[in-house]
């Protein structure tokens, strides 16, 4: 399977679930392989943070930042059970290429409107990724959110019956990401049973049943 989190828009957490879904695939058995396609390398600065405390290594990372990922990343997927594909903001070459390497799209958004309407593009791009690859699967989901609150409820009901839709999973706006992101850990690690580690773990669970 490979998944490729994507969205125009900074700032939405894409590198945040893509450390967490690769981390939550590697802990059941799976042979993951996360790709840094962003040219800020958040993905590998976690990963070398991780190294110079000697923790040990869940899943590989490799950057690749460049427009070449449609052709460089079926050649590592031979060597992994999941890739998972961490894009960039604004970088509408790159985001080609991963839609077309991808199995699966995840779109993450924040529960406000201004996120929906700078999904609009992202959202061309993917009606466009769909002439050559028609049975590419997307789906929003909704990251940094209070399921409790009015502009959540209203924006997870809008996206229900939207095209994409959403995941039924929603992860919180939680410090325990923000500490996980400074010290090359992830959540499970720092507060296993915690709600964001059951978060992360529904979601997880719920993309793998989309594309098994």
């Amino acid at each position: 399977m490979i998944v490729a989190l994507l969205n125009q828009k900074g700032g939405v957490g894409r590198t945040t679930l893509a450390l967490h879904l690769a981390g939550e695939w590697a802990l059941r058995g799976r042979r993951v392989t996360l790709i840094d396609a962003d040219p800020q390398g958040s993905a590998l600065d976690w990963s070398k943070q991780r190294a110079r405390e000697n923790v040990s290594r869940l899943f590989g990372v490799v950057g690749l930042a460049r427009d070449t990922l449609h052709r460089d990343t079926p050649q590592i997927a031979r060597t992994a059970d999941d890739v998972v594909i961490d894009g960039p903001p604004r970088a509408a070459g790159l985001m080609r290429s991963a839609l077309l390497a991808a199995d699966l799209v995840l779109i993450p958004v924040q529960p406000s409107p201004l996120d929906g309407w700078a999904s609009a593009e992202m959202l061309s791009l993917l009606r466009e990724a769909r002439i050559y690859r028609p049975q590419l699967t997307a789906r929003f989901v909704l990251n940094r959110c209070d399921a409790r609150s009015v502009i959540a409820r209203e924006t997870t009901e809008v996206l229900a019956d939207h095209e994409p839709p959403a995941l039924i999973s929603t992860i919180g706006q939680r410090v325990v990401f923000a500490d996980a992101a400074r010290s090359g850990r992830l959540v499970f690690e720092l507060a296993e049973g915690s709600a964001g580690a059951r978060e992360i773990a529904a979601l997880a669970a719920e993309v793998a049943r989309i594309v098994p």
